[in-house]
């Protein structure tokens, strides 16, 4: 016989139901695996009990489903219900599988954080850091609305997002060294970067006990009343300088240690009236310095020659110089050039080139500002904590771009700040995942993977219409790497009782 029917033969010997393969069929098939990775984590992190306040189960399994959703398929609350289509969503934050994620019910459950959100934060906070944190990395963004934004929040104002045409808010981040979010705040739109930094320490203070630390933030924070008030709390800080400090500490320097002569992977510290000074840089900070320079100068001579051509005879001196210095301005190229009208009248221009030269010397350079002691912090130190600001960008661009904050469609104050939590928490939870993988020697971005991960599927298998049970799909070789890489074969070899009910 052939070896086909033989083995036919046999399994009905041994009692084996035989069913044709027409007969086969899948069905109710829906993502599960990022969903999978994600629901294993919560549980693991302990962050079941993060919404023990909030007394409706139902409300707390929404904001679950809020927060998941923000990782995996990043949509409005009016999309959630489409995009969750499909997927295992529902089930895996213990709702019924025909959920409909309405409107209003994700409205009330984002309500249900007012009054709550200092004690959610503190908790993670502790669950994050039982030790507490000796450096705290802070920064600001942007937000801006379609339409008109919530009164009393929305301004006009600098906005990052290069949208001066809308109304935002600032959104304030501090994370520690790892990129771990400590706290999150949302700010009036038209606040200056500066006086922001005051109500950061009362919060991290009072909310958080945070009592010894160093505070490392860009130079838009920076003021002399900021840095004298942390140096009057006891606080450390590193901060960045402005280019003519640093202009001004070189002066001060002997001829044969001016910048030209300096190694670039050399870090060179200063001390001056109690104030320590780091000078750093790089090769390709110094790239990035003379290309930007020789834009600049580029579309600067543009205008100029442009408004050569186009200016009237006779034309004010101090009306040209308003105009010509607007346009400079706007180019960022004003310090490269000297203008005016010669002794016939005629309009004139040049390059400034000692304010090109002067600026060139420093390609590549840049100063920090510490009061932190020399015992505690050598240069290297230094310049390790105020790069680890990199982190707080990559917070922002998880907050806003990745997890899509913007624009914001909400227009009541409290449901902008809890939009903003949400998607706060979901970077938490991505951030605490990174932290693991990174140990795993895993460094690609956790949600690229999740949502890779996520279109592993689960479905039900029938064999002539007989139901017999949930069945998880193949799964393409590139995942499989994956999921060696992480070590989470158990989730997919054992799908948990939620994925197959």
């Amino acid at each position: 016989m052939p070896p086909e029917l033989q083995s036919a033969i046999i399994a009905a010997v041994e009692g084996k139901e035989m069913v044709a393969l027409p007969d086969l069929e899948v069905s109710a098939v829906l993502n599960y695996g990022g969903l999978a990775v994600l629901r294993e984590a919560w549980e693991r992190f302990g962050l079941e009990r993060l919404f023990a306040s909030i007394p409706e189960e139902r409300q707390r399994k929404l904001l679950l489903a809020m927060i998941f959703g923000r990782i995996l398929f990043p949509s409005s609350k009016l999309a959630l219900r489409e995009k969750a289509v499909g997927s295992l969503l529902a089930r895996s934050c213990g709702l019924e599988q025909d959920e409909a994620f309405d409107e209003e019910d994700l409205y009330g459950a984002m309500d249900a954080l007012d009054g709550r959100w200092s004690g959610i934060e503190r908790w993670l906070y502790r669950e994050a850091f039982p030790g507490g944190v000796s450096l705290v990395l802070y920064d600001l963004t942007s937000v801006y609305f379609e339409g008109d934004g919530p009164k009393g929040l929305a301004r006009y104002g600098y906005s990052r997002d290069h949208r001066q045409d809308r109304q935002q808010v600032l959104l304030a981040v501090a994370t520690d060294l790892e990129g771990i979010p400590l706290h999150v705040e949302v700010l009036r739109g038209n606040r200056s970067d500066s006086t922001t930094l005051t109500g950061l320490l009362v919060n991290l203070r009072r909310r958080l006990r945070i009592r010894e630390a160093t505070f490392v933030f860009d130079g838009g924070m920076k003021s002399r009343w900021n840095l004298e008030m942390l140096t009057g709390l006891e606080l450390q800080y590193v901060t960045r300088a402005n280019q003519s400090k640093l202009r001004e500490l070189v002066k001060l320097l002997p001829r044969d240690s001016q910048p030209e002569l300096w190694d670039k992977t050399r870090l060179l510290e200063i001390e001056q009236d109690g104030v320590g000074y780091v000078i750093a840089g790089g090769e390709e900070r110094a790239f990035r310095d003379a290309n930007r320079r020789k834009r600049r100068v580029a579309r600067g001579e543009e205008e100029l020659k442009a408004l050569a051509e186009s200016l009237p005879k006779g034309i004010d001196p101090v009306q040209l110089g308003s105009r010509v210095g607007r346009r400079l301005e706007r180019l960022k190229a004003h310090k490269y050039f000297l203008y005016g009208i010669d002794g016939t009248g005629r309009f004139f221009w040049k390059r400034n080139e000692e304010a090109i030269r002067q600026e060139a010397s420093l390609d590549g350079w840049y100063l920090l500002e510490t009061n932190l002691p020399v015992q505690k912090a050598a240069p290297e130190t230094v310049l390790r904590h105020y790069k680890g600001l990199a982190a707080v960008e990559s917070a922002f661009s998880d907050l806003k771009s990745s997890l899509e904050v913007r624009p914001v469609y909400h227009w009541r104050p409290d449901r902008v700040r809890n939009h903003v939590r949400i998607c706060f928490l979901a970077y938490w939870l991505t951030a605490k995942l990174s932290q693991e993988w990174k140990k795993l020697g895993v460094t690609e971005d956790v949600r690229r993977i999740l949502q890779q991960l996520q279109s592993i599927r689960v479905g039900t298998l029938y064999a002539a219409g007989k139901d017999l049970g949930k069945r998880l799909a193949h799964i393409p070789k590139p995942l499989e790497s994956w999921i060696d890489r992480l070590g989470i074969r158990s989730l997919f070899r054992n799908p948990p009782a939620w994925a197959t009910a």
